[in-house]
């Protein structure tokens, strides 16, 4: 009979790791006696200030420290420095060091056999403690980034704020490390501004493990935007109405608001579909919308790629409100619309995995070599034309620069009631070009 396979770790600890212990604000007597063995023999401690002053008389009498407030980036250097000379070094960091705490960020620069890791009770434990709540499903995220302000409609994903407002599509309960500049009230008044505020609940449990602590439970989301919360804090979030269940695909053309009676700037849903898929999207893609009109192709894709992002421009400011609008009402962040005209502005865009064009401006040939020269391998640009002249201006440049392409013609009619009857209306006759990037 063959025994079982046995699995061991790949690599252990070094033989001098430098410990990363999960403190608290109660100080020693949060932990272990192994802990404090260690903390007590260290040549080099690193922490906040508070955190330092906390432990001081644990330390040797010989014991270097580093305040690492305001230094985080110097820390590593610290840490190999000192390890390279045959010092003990202790990290102390707050609650589970790897729960976006320093731990990740250190092994990032070094490596994980450099570090031996001792956690304790994460904040997350300790809120859901205090309020009974499970924290199994939660979705934990962080808002220690450096301060942009408040929040609205005009930012997007590079905004500090922005992985909270990913969450809240995707999650019903979340719980949030704050920073005292992206604050709870701050928090709360970007879901406003995000036509949130009904749907979720929200409770701040300040200075853990303090003798100050406060628990501040069932606030609707306008209570915490008018109020000052004590700092450090983290946020519980839940959803109280139910999410709604959206059509991720094919939305009909009345769902969106267009520009009418002068004309109706929207790619119709049967050609829509068909550039989506061509645009072969997966749920990570960065996608350039460049001629957005009322946004609907962006829009869909948005709701395609629940991890990705969509950059959109449209030159016309009638078209580019009515797109917001769109946006608005169709419940979607994963969106940034730039009103100007391509190429303006695409230099501070990501590469894209997916680009649909809709409309160029007139700088069609321009745009296409820009685009191919950005896209990321595999990357595909999708393009819809009505006159001939654009489909030869995209043919003839994509056989300039030797891409992979093929064209799709789509002539749709429609059924329109006459009488007691029915008949077939025509659409406009469109020309889909699909290049791809090998």
């Amino acid at each position: 009979m063959n025994k079982p396979t046995e699995l061991i770790a790949s690599k252990a600890p070094s033989i001098n790791p430098c410990r990363i212990i999960g403190v608290h604000d109660d100080g020693v007597a949060g932990l272990t006696e192994p802990m404090l063995d260690h903390i007590g023999s260290a040549d080099l401690v690193i922490g906040g200030t508070r955190t330092l002053n906390l432990f001081e008389q644990v330390f040797a009498r010989d014991c270097q420290t580093f305040d690492l407030t305001g230094h985080l980036m110097q820390v590593p250097e610290q840490i190999s420095n000192a390890q390279s000379a045959g010092k003990r070094v202790v990290v102390l960091a707050t609650g589970d060091p790897l729960c976006h705490g320093i731990a990740g960020f250190l092994q990032s620069r070094l490596c994980i056999e450099a570090f031996e890791i001792l956690p304790n009770l994460s904040m997350v434990q300790l809120a859901c403690a205090r309020l009974g709540i499970p924290w199994h499903e939660l979705k934990i995220c962080s808002v220690h980034s450096k301060d942009m302000g408040e929040w609205d409609h005009t930012k997007g994903v590079e905004h500090g704020l922005y992985p909270v407002l990913h969450a809240v599509q995707n999650h019903d309960r979340m719980a949030i490390f704050t920073s005292p500049q992206n604050s709870p009230d701050r928090l709360a008044r970007m879901l406003i501004a995000q036509g949130l505020q009904g749907d979720f609940q929200m409770a701040i449990v300040e200075h853990l493990q303090r003798d100050s602590e406060r628990l501040i439970n069932d606030l609707t989301i306008k209570e915490a935007a008018d109020h000052t919360f004590a700092d450090p804090n983290i946020v519980l979030l839940w959803r109280v109405n139910l999410k709604p269940k959206h059509v991720l695909f094919g939305l009909p053309d009345k769902r969106f608001h267009q520009r009418k009676p002068d004309k109706g700037l929207i790619t119709k849903r049967e050609v829509r579909a068909v550039s989506l898929a061509y645009m072969q999207l997966h749920k990570e893609s960065i996608v350039w919308d460049i001629g957005a009109g009322s946004g609907s192709v962006g829009l869909e894709a948005a709701r395609l790629v629940p991890d990705g992002y969509i950059y959109a421009i449209e030159k016309n400011n009638a078209d580019a409100v009515i797109a917001e609008q769109n946006r608005r009402d169709l419940g979607v962040h994963n969106y940034h619309l730039l009103q100007s005209k391509a190429p303006d502005g695409l230099d501070k865009w990501p590469d894209p995995d997916a680009v649909f064009i809709g409309g160029s401006g007139g700088n069609l040939g321009d745009l296409i070599r820009l685009i191919m020269k950005r896209l990321k391998p595999d990357g595909t640009l999708v393009m819809n034309f009505v006159t001939i002249e654009n489909l030869a201006t995209a043919t003839n440049t994509l056989k300039e620069l030797d891409v992979n392409w093929d064209v799709t013609q789509m002539q749709v009619s429609r059924s329109k009631p006459i009488l007691h009857m029915h008949r077939f209306t025509a659409q406009n006759l469109v020309w889909i070009i699909s290049a791809r990037k090998t």
